[in-house]
């Protein structure tokens, strides 16, 4: 037998292992490759390559000096100084997006969504994800978001009821932090869209409840992120070092695993009492099922017989849809709509302009037809999502060697002209969502103003973006699009409606305070108090309409 000190020595010598074995793929690649052959920024910081540079100035505002500077295809230094690749090039960017077995979500971002989530859509690759999007995908069509939309107008109106007694209670203009009441909005309508949850965000009465806090517990709360939670995010071993962070991820996935698993036997049950009243159980299809839920919908789906078993989800993929429906589910929107208030905030033309437009529609409660049928407030959505995407860029990372196509021919660092990018196994990619969408090259030299009207006639060179939405990348493109897409743009178009007819909005402080900050999702801050977190003030007024 192997004494004590043996068997120490060699669990160390299996740990250092472990960990080296880990850390080679982020060791810089000090072989000449085909990116180091593009011309870039230099290199300011051993560890942190550009990287302190895109948090100082923000994600596109660094991207877009670059690119001015060394051209639409480039290479900058991610952290160790590893290379990182940067293109506006909508044909190399459409040939990254629909090739997702090729160009995979980074192995560190996956590990760390699915530590929390599970293997969700957002987190599983391969044929898990093709699995799951095939069964998921009727759910998020056209005619199901259209049955959900009374649950998005719904919930618009009970904030904007909060915000009307918070302007009776104060005075008006009444200075209300937009961003508080949003993400509560959105969070309520994941909840009952979703899987028919009560959150009860916005009642101000409402009980509490598990689902609620470890919601919260997992997402909402502004954390520090220590040396040891980045170590944990490369080197998954470390995870048997336990802290607090730690215990409160745990406890609080652990607590949305079982309210999961609940809802779904409850869902199952009753679709198993529908089904048990059918004559012709056994010739159901998806095409015939409805349901009153995305989840009840999902469960439908994954037991009708059009449907080969071997295609069917597990239930421990259907259970990782639950979390990831509460966190892509309304964090998204409720951003994007933030954001709207603060641009129609410095547009009071636009801002009255659509007013008129939404006074047209008769009715407080508009169906999904009747806000579609808007083509003004189209345009302002369009027109916010292009300006203030939520999601500011994504990463992709080379699963082998391959040769990227491009539109645009470009000169590398030794002057040479090529009309392809060269990637190597593990190279990554940035997806620049917000420097194309900003782009003066797409939409003319007034791309960074606000301009709803520029959707009444879309300039020629944006048809080549390769977005699922409005040659757009807010949503990104190819089999990894944002399948929520539709659900987002609808629940937008609900709360604008019943916002904007009924309050005028103003920004509280000057534009300048205004600073967007990403955490995965870009969100307004203020200078002058960034450690208060994420907060948009505003002056809100009930408007009154002159007959």
């Amino acid at each position: 037998m192997l004494s004590i000190a043996a068997t120490v020595l060699l669990s160390a010598f299996t740990f250092i292992g472990v960990v080296l074995w880990k850390a080679w793929r982020l060791i810089p690649r000090w072989t000449p490759t085909a990116l180091k052959n593009l011309r870039g920024p230099p290199s300011p910081h051993w560890f942190y390559g550009n990287m302190q540079e895109i948090k100082e100035e923000g994600d596109a505002v660094a991207l877009e000096r670059w690119i001015a500077e060394y051209g639409t295809t480039l290479k900058y230094k991610s952290s160790l100084n590893n290379d990182r690749l940067l293109t506006l090039d909508t044909r190399a960017l459409n040939h990254v997006l629909t090739h997702s077995a090729d160009y995979q979500k980074p192995e560190v971002s996956r590990s760390q969504l699915a530590r929390v989530l599970g293997e969700g859509v957002l987190s599983a690759e391969g044929e898990q994800h093709r699995r799951q999007r095939r069964i998921m995908n009727p759910a998020f069509g056209p005619a199901q978001i259209r049955e959900l939309t009374h649950v998005f107008v719904q919930k618009a109106i009970e904030l904007r009821d909060v915000w009307d007694a918070q302007v009776a209670q104060d005075g008006t203009p009444a200075r209300i932090d937009v961003v508080k009441g949003l993400t509560k909005m959105t969070l309520d309508v994941i909840g009952l869209a979703g899987f028919g949850f009560h959150f009860d965000a916005l009642n101000p009465k409402g009980k509490p409840n598990e689902l609620f806090e470890a919601f919260q517990e997992l997402f909402l709360p502004d954390r520090k992120i220590t040396t040891l939670m980045i170590l944990k995010s490369f080197f998954p071993i470390l995870n048997i070092i336990p802290d607090e962070e730690s215990r409160r991820v745990y406890h609080a996935r652990d607590v949305m695993r079982r309210i999961g698993k609940q809802l779904i036997a409850e869902k199952k049950a009753q679709i198993q009492r529908e089904l048990s009243g059918q004559k012709e159980k056994d010739r159901v299809k998806r095409g015939d099922l409805q349901g009153r839920d995305l989840l009840t919908l999902l469960l439908k789906a994954n037991v009708a017989t059009d449907v080969p078993e071997s295609q069917r989800l597990s239930d421990e993929d259907v259970l990782a849809q639950v979390p990831t429906f509460i966190a892509a589910g309304h964090d998204t929107t409720s951003t994007g709509t933030t954001w709207c208030l603060y641009a129609l905030s410095q547009a009071p033309e636009v801002q009255t302009k659509l007013r008129e437009e939404l006074f047209t529609v008769e009715t407080d409660t508009p169906t999904m037809d009747e806000l579609n049928g808007l083509p003004y407030l189209d345009c302002v959505v369009r027109e916010t999502l292009r300006l203030h995407a939520p999601v500011p860029v994504t990463m992709r990372v080379a699963t082998k060697d391959d040769v990227i196509p491009a539109n645009e021919p470009f000169t590398d660092r030794f002057g040479q002209v090529q009309d392809s990018i060269r990637v190597s196994r593990g190279s990554s990619i940035l997806i620049p969502i917000l420097a194309l969408n900003r782009s003066k090259t797409f939409w003319g030299e007034d791309a960074l103003e606000f301009k709803p009207e520029r959707w009444q006639s879309t300039p020629d060179a944006a048809a080549s973006v390769p977005g699922v939405w409005s040659h757009l990348l807010t949503f990104i493109g190819g089999p990894r699009a944002c399948i929520g897409y539709r659900f987002s743009i609808v629940e937008m178009k609900a709360l604008i409606f019943v916002l904007v007819r009924t309050f005028e909005f103003a920004l509280a402080v000057s534009p300048e305070e205004v600073q967007a900050k990403t955490s995965v999702v870009q969100r307004p801050v203020l200078r002058s108090t960034p450690e208060q977190g994420n907060q948009l003030p505003m002056l809100v007024k009930r408007y009154t309409r002159k007959e």
